[in-house]
């Protein structure tokens, strides 16, 4: 482990070098990429920090081409932004709640993101096919009155992201060392210079603690030497003045970093949700790892489609308008009737 001060440098792919080769995954990781209910999608701040979010799996993958492809509403703008602004990012397949599959093994997909086009709200679906009725369990076609409640969450875009490295561990807890296939790891990265704001806590911790141990899946997210985000389960065993305090089984980098953290669980189709997410700082010593949250967000929606349905429109309509107010997204919504 590495503990000196220092910055972390992003891993620059510059236009002149060679293609990456496709990386072949094994059968196994392909059970898990068309099985699963649910991923995470960690990716960098300007600060090199990390944020994590949940997203439904559609199983859009191509093993041929190695890509891996996930779906979002534009009203989450802010990761958009962020792809936009650094495209290394990374997909954690890190639960069977709910999967077709009892697999055991947690795996990440690392590489460089593209997102579809702002200005064609319905490419996403003739892109998915039938995966968004298969995964999401409903129809898209959802009515003249839900669609008009709906159609910012019915604005959407792909995330294709073009692998260049594949990390499986054996187990969902990360017990043993991962096999790598693709880009060899890094080494471990060096730590970051403290916020100008200093590393305590600034949300109530008690709190963060005591809602993060009701979650089956938590994640630590924070960036690697080589810019892409890394993304491992950890469990928070109580809190501190410091901080959340994490039991890993896997070894995290020594020192000091920003770092994100999500805890989460869902229902069948990812209709009832329990989030919870943070940006802070980790410190990692010899003996104790602590993670300070520095920000919150979290929600909870019951099992209920029309509740998921009220809330997804709510939520979705809110962020569009705050998007087009930043100027990130067009001023008026792009037409193409409903579906």
């Amino acid at each position: 482990m590495n503990s000196r001060q220092g910055r972390i440098l992003p891993f620059i792919r510059s236009a002149d070098q060679h293609p990456l080769p496709v990386i072949e995954w094994p059968d196994s990781v392909q059970t898990i990429l068309d099985a699963d209910q649910a991923v995470a999608l960690a990716t960098t701040t300007p600060a090199r920090g990390v944020v994590i979010a949940p997203l439904t799996n559609f199983a859009a993958n191509d093993r041929a081409r190695g890509t891996v492809t996930v779906n979002s509403s534009v009203g989450m703008w802010r990761k958009l932004q962020r792809i936009q602004q650094n495209p290394s990012v990374t997909v954690a397949f890190h639960t069977r709640a709910h999967a077709a599959t009892a697999r055991p093994e947690f795996v990440l997909m690392q590489g460089d993101a593209t997102i579809g086009p702002l200005d064609r709200p319905h490419q996403w679906y003739d892109e998915l096919g039938d995966r968004w009725e298969r995964f999401g369990g409903q129809s898209r076609g959802v009515g003249p009155l839900w669609e008009r409640w709906m159609r910012a969450y019915h604005w959407r875009v792909n995330i294709t992201i073009c692998v260049a490295r594949v990390l499986i561990w054996s187990d969902l807890r990360c017990t043993e060392a991962p096999t790598v296939l693709g880009v060899p790891l890094p080494a471990p990265p060096l730590c970051q210079h403290p916020p100008t704001g200093g590393t305590r806590p600034r949300v109530d911790q008690r709190v963060a603690a005591a809602h993060a141990r009701r979650y089956p899946n938590v994640l630590l997210g924070y960036v690697g030497s080589d810019g892409f985000p890394m993304v491992l389960p950890v469990q928070v065993t109580g809190s501190d003045p410091d901080g959340l305090e994490l039991d890993c089984a896997q070894i995290l980098p020594g020192g000091g970093r920003r770092a994100g953290m999500l805890a989460h669980s869902f229902s069948r189709y990812v209709v009832g949700q329990r989030q919870q997410s943070h940006t802070g700082w980790l410190d990692v010593t010899a003996d104790r790892a602590v993670y300070s949250p520095h920000t919150q967000h979290g929600y909870h929606l019951p099992p209920s489609r029309s509740m998921y349905n009220l809330s997804a429109g709510y939520v979705t309509r809110r962020g569009v308008r705050s998007g087009q107010r930043a100027g990130f997204l067009p001023r008026t919504t792009p037409s193409g009737g409903g579906r």
